[in-house]
């Protein structure tokens, strides 16, 4: 198997379909069509929904927080590294440089991917990975709802059909009680409703 090393990116955050109460983020091939799933608890698809939507939570999240602190002490996350698949759990490392040296540190995906959206550092897996666990998906297949980029409009996929048979100014209500509660994964999606209708 390969050991060739490929960037990945964010292209969509969905509920997952295989277990409840969790979420997919699916990674996808830069420069290719293989994308990778995976499994993430709610807490961490919102952490990762608010930094791709440039949201502004009232207090900081625990990834923000974070991040505040690698960079209080001059720690830049360089790169993300996924580095292994065991028994369907993904294996991560954050790759940081410190003024000194570079620092490996051990993480879960779902909170590497959290502050790689934060730090805007780029996300590697290996071709063995990709091999093992991705889905080809051509030009006619099915595709996740896309992102445009990190730093653009994410496509958070769920139940809408509720959404669309609401009036603007429902939505407005619903949007401010939901960002009120911090939910920033069902915020997007209301606010992409809107948005849709001007």
């Amino acid at each position: 198997m390969s050991s060739t090393k490929l960037e990945l990116e964010i292209v969509a955050l969905s509920h997952s379909v295989t277990q409840s109460h969790s979420y997919a983020v699916v990674l996808g091939e830069v420069n290719g069509v293989r994308k990778l799933p995976i499994v993430i608890g709610g807490f961490e698809a919102q952490a990762i929904a608010v930094a791709l939507e440039n949201m502004q939570p009232t207090r900081p999240l625990t990834h923000d927080l974070m991040k505040n602190l690698m960079s209080s002490f001059n720690l830049v996350l360089n790169e993300v590294l996924i580095h292994r698949i065991h028994e369907g759990i993904f294996y991560s490392k954050l790759i940081c440089q410190s003024p000194i040296e570079t620092i490996e540190i051990d993480s879960r995906t779902s909170d590497a991917l959290a502050l790689a959206v934060r730090f805007d550092a780029p996300i590697y897996t290996f071709e063995s990975i990709l091999d093992s666990a991705g889905l080809q998906m051509d030009e006619n297949g099915p595709k996740p709802a896309e992102v445009e980029d990190k730093k653009s409009k994410t496509k958070i996929s769920g139940s809408k059909n509720d959404l669309s048979s609401l009036s603007i100014s429902e939505l407005q209500n619903m949007l401010e009680s939901v960002l009120d509660k911090e939910d920033y994964i069902r915020a997007a999606q209301i606010r992409d409703e809107i948005n849709s209708r001007k």
